[in-house]
């Protein structure tokens, strides 16, 4: 945690409301996303017990599994779900513009630009909370791999069609979520985390209710007060007025109204069963429309309150402006909705369930690299990011007081400005850091000369203008490390590229007297890694070679994680 972080947790706990830790927002959101809250059975791994769900605001689908150890009954649930959620997936497969790809050459081995499609848009799917986000990644663990009637006719319990693609479409969107800065599956909890501090831990943030009332309290109220009772305010019943945002559900809504409800369920079933004449399996099919009726009366009075605050949560967030590197992540989310939908339609096999050694290092490197350009581009895009950047010394802003102009000791000097500039700011400088700052979108870099003395500016632009200066040269006035105790915060720079190819630097492209830069000792573009051998070249340390091209792979075994 940050040190902003942590001090505007500390205002919170002092104001009782929640403090923002951002000026715009970091996350795309789309203008039609749709929105799952999902329940589960307690004591079942996994078990769906109902759902509701939709992009309409007002009117979400409700879908209901009366008795979730009936795996028909839960195969139905499923199907509906498809029926929400392929076509909405859908609609935005088939909108697509051109766009530029790098590929290699087959033949030359050469990086080429190709023109391919690219889908306008991409779906956006939104939970709750963290939890909501792994229930949909085991929805689509158990689902990817489901035989359907047509695959094979003699299987027991045969899935509908469309559950099998549903559970590709939701494992991709669940292995998106886990690259940082994605934005094709969100934790409403913890993109309003990421955006306000509570005076809470961030385990209560996943309370939806209790996040929503330390930063929108109602009039008069303190967001701990507001926190506490949607955490445990319970109505004469004994039932939580907010409960959690799932997908688990109170042991005391399980124990006094669910559990009773589905024996009713099942006995009104039984009953049906064993009707001996028309008459009598009117009655029992009566009884047992009203017993489904009233599971789905309180699976939607569990799940209701978490929906509204689902959009709630979001008309928050639209009051803020969107990130300027939000829009360029959101481009890398289409491309994987793009390539996604690519292997679907060819007709690949899912998602195996474990990755092989390449697959999974290039997963891990994809992380690795996306958070670190998430961590640069947030601090770009906000000035209360930067300024936590900025207190742990890896960031610094200030004034330029002086800019000259020397040249690199070559056969074609090139244009070497050294740029002081004063700043207040204490940033963690050695000898030839380098720092970087933005300059059209692009990263400028510059190296650390050292500390400038206040009273040897003029001897500094004296000396540096009189002649060339090598990159391991300190013009006159420049002194050592230091600290700005001693040297008064001025810090000498040599900026060193994008200043175009001539002898004179581009318009714009030297700062000038005056002016106010931030500079970074970060990188704000991430370097790829090394290339991984292929997997047929994968050592067998890592599971290969592989064996004969032409044996038929075999399926990995099914384990208990694989059945919901």
């Amino acid at each position: 945690m940050s040190l902003i972080a942590t001090l505007a947790r500390l205002e919170a706990v002092e104001s009782g409301r929640a403090q923002p830790v951002a000026t715009v927002r970091h996350r795309h959101l789309s203008d039609r996303p749709l929105v799952l809250v999902s329940l589960i059975t307690a004591g079942e791994a996994g078990a769906p017990l109902g759902a509701l769900v939709g992009t309409e605001r007002d009117a979400p689908r409700l879908l209901v599994v009366p008795q979730p150890r009936d795996r028909d009954l839960r195969f139905a649930f499923l199907a509906d779900l498809a029926d929400v959620v392929l076509p909405y997936v859908d609609s935005y497969a088939d909108v697509v513009e051109a766009a530029e790809r790098s590929e290699t050459d087959p033949e030359t081995g050469k990086r080429v630009k190709v023109e391919v499609e690219l889908c306008a848009d991409a779906p956006q799917l939104i939970v709750p909370s963290r939890s909501g986000v792994e229930f949909v990644r085991l929805l689509g663990r158990s689902m990817r791999f489901r035989r359907t009637a047509e695959q094979e006719p003699e299987a027991p319990h045969p899935a509908p069609p469309r559950v099998p693609l549903l559970g590709r479409w939701l494992t991709h969107f669940g292995e998106r979520a886990r690259v940082p800065g994605s934005a094709l599956l969100l934790a409403l909890s913890d993109v309003l985390s990421r955006h306000w501090a509570t005076g809470q831990s961030s385990l209560e943030d996943q309370h939806l209710g209790a996040l929503l009332a330390w930063i929108d309290p109602p009039a008069g109220e303190s967001g701990a007060r507001a926190a506490l009772e949607a955490e445990l305010r319970r109505d004469s019943g004994g039932q939580l007025v907010r409960p959690p945002a799932g997908p688990a559900t109170d042991p005391a809504f399980d124990n006094k109204l669910l559990a009773p409800a589905i024996e009713r369920y099942d006995r009104a079933r039984t009953a049906l069963a064993a009707a001996e004449d028309g008459l009598e399996a009117d009655d029992r099919l009566g009884e047992l429309t009203t017993a489904e009726g009233e599971i789905r009366a309180l699976v939607e009075r569990v799940a209701r309150p978490s929906w509204d605050a689902v959009w709630q949560g979001l008309d928050l967030l639209r009051t803020l402006p969107e990130g300027a590197h939000a829009a360029d992540r959101w481009t890398r989310d289409r491309w994987s909705f793009t390539g996604h939908r690519d292997r679907v339609v060819a007709g690949e096999p899912p998602q195996p369930r474990r990755d092989d050694a390449v697959t999974a290092a290039n997963k891990l490197a994809t992380r690795e690299r996306e958070q670190a350009r998430l961590d640069a581009q947030e601090a770009l895009d906000d000035p209360l990011v930067m300024a936590g950047r900025r207190l742990v010394g890896e960031a610094f802003t200030g004034e330029v007081i002086d800019v000259v102009m020397t040249y690199s000791e070559s056969r074609r000097p090139s244009p070497r400005p050294l740029v002081t500039v004063r700043t207040d700011d204490r940033p963690h400088l050695g000898e030839r850091t380098k720092v970087y700052r933005s300059l059209d979108g692009k990263p400028q870099a510059a190296e650390f000369v050292g500390h400038a003395r206040a009273a040897g500016r003029t001897e500094t632009a004296g000396h540096a203008a009189g002649g060339h200066t090598g990159a391991a040269a300190h013009p006159e006035g420049v002194v050592g490390r230091g600290g700005p105790e001693e040297d008064g915060g001025l810090l000498v720079l040599r900026i060193v590229d994008k200043m175009g190819r001539g002898k004179e630097p581009e318009p714009g492209s030297v700062p000038e007297k005056g002016d106010l830069v931030c500079f970074t000792l970060f990188e704000h573009e991430q370097r790829g890694g090394a290339k991984l051998p292929d997997p047929e070249e994968t050592p067998w340390t890592h599971g290969g070679p592989p064996g004969d091209p032409d044996a038929v792979p075999q399926p990995d075994p099914v384990t208990e994680e694989d059945i919901l």
